[in-house]
């Protein structure tokens, strides 16, 4: 989009530059919605949803997505089965819905810690989100480092928080609430507590939202796939 404008006030055809600009975005959405039913038909089940109400939500996954497609987020977690199946399998159905790109390292669960707190410490952009055990949220809530979700989905990353994210449905919620009130992760996997941690103050910016939509992807998708109630949670 930078470089459309770009061009528009460097030539004389602005206008073709953004007609051209228009048609390809209306390609890349129609692929992105052929893309969509093929995940849908073929891994997103079993649901609740009805298949119309599937396509529906990845359609807003497509069109909240547009502005970032191209871009590439680094996450991280501990190597369990069921952050495996989000690195593998997940993450490329997100690329293929969205066009935006989630490199998903799996490393032991000290070594998440250790990155977390390299980051917190230099300022140093290693990881946009860490899949990390809640009982950090005193730290979280403590340093200020991370940004707490429940301001940025009700404020900055509204237009990126899918509307059917209902987050009164997931148990373990309590877990990943600072005693400030504000919610710092996101329940993702059923196991005692973990959480996933999704951006850094230093880092908001449209990787904020980027993680904020791959957060309601990753707890929407392994949530309606399983129906189980997660609390191992996200951190941005």
């Amino acid at each position: 989009m930078a470089v459309v404008s770009l061009l528009a006030a460097c030539g004389g055809n602005g206008g073709d530059e953004q007609a051209t600009s228009a048609a390809i975005s209306a390609v890349d959405s129609a692929a992105l919605a052929a893309n969509a039913a093929r995940w849908v038909d073929s891994e997103l089940q079993p649901t609740t949803l009805s298949r119309e109400a599937q396509l529906a939500e990845l359609a807003w996954f497509t069109r909240a997505a547009e502005p970032f497609r191209g871009m590439t987020i680094n996450v991280v977690s501990e190597t369990l089965t069921t952050h495996e199946y989000e690195s593998t399998t997940l993450a490329k159905a997100f690329f293929d819905i969205t066009g935006i790109k989630v490199n998903h390292d799996l490393i032991q669960e000290g070594d998440v810690i250790e990155k977390l707190q390299t980051q917190m410490q230099s300022g140093e952009n290693v990881y946009d989100a860490y899949v990390n055990d809640s009982d950090l949220i005193g730290t979280h809530a403590r340093y200020g480092y991370v940004v707490p979700l429940s301001d940025f989905m009700s404020g900055e990353g509204a237009d990126v928080t899918s509307p059917t994210l209902d987050v009164d449905d997931f148990i373990g919620k309590s877990f990943t609430t600072g005693p400030d009130g504000k919610l710092y992760q996101l329940p993702d996997q059923q196991f005692s507590t973990g959480s996933v941690t999704t951006g850094f103050r230093a880092r908001i910016s449209s990787s904020s939202s980027v993680n904020v939509m791959v957060m309601n992807w990753v707890c929407r998708s392994t949530g309606l796939r399983t129906r189980t109630s997660p609390s191992s949670s996200v951190c941005m």
